[in-house]
């Protein structure tokens, strides 16, 4: 297993995990004229870039995909666009953990499909197998797992206060 890819697949785990626990140190960080949700969107964003330069590094592309891929990779994008639709970026990124209001949403997938987000991220994962090594797809579903986890352990006490 490459290191470096291993090190980019696994990179934004701990991230995650320090501003789930720690919430209120990063809205301190962030100060008052910057919305938490947003800043953690954009560190979001490039860590994922970071990701798929890992997972492309030790990938072989090859065209076209097998059959499977459009059925798990399609679905899997629908639920993770359909979860950001229906929770904005500030529900998508921890905005509750932040001290906003973020209302509960039942619509479809949420109630059918438990952590739907995370449930689409590895179905778009598994749908690249046939281009990249299994350990690599391994790795990063168990990072969602351990963020699935993480995030069923909510402790509202360690939440961040209400934003004004």
């Amino acid at each position: 297993m490459g290191v470096f890819a291993a090190v980019g697949v696994l990179l934004p785990f701990p991230y995650y995990y320090w501003l789930w626990t720690n919430p209120q140190a990063w809205v301190n960080l962030c100060g008052k004229d910057k919305n938490p949700s947003k800043v953690m969107s954009h560190v979001s964003h490039f860590l994922k870039l970071l990701q798929f330069i890992s997972l492309f590094s030790v990938s072989t592309l090859s065209w076209p995909p097998p059959l499977y891929f459009w059925p798990l990779f399609g679905f899997g994008q629908f639920l993770n666009f359909r979860v950001y639709q229906l929770l904005g970026e500030s529900g998508t990124y921890y905005g509750v953990r932040f001290g906003k209001n973020i209302p509960w949403v039942t619509e479809f997938p949420f109630g059918v499909i438990q952590d739907p987000q995370y449930a689409g991220s590895i179905l778009s994962l598994f749908a690249c197998l046939s281009w990249t090594p299994f350990q690599y797809i391994l790795l990063w579903t168990l990072g969602y797992v351990f963020m699935i986890y993480v995030e069923s352990k909510e402790d509202p006490a360690t939440r961040a206060k209400p934003i004004s």
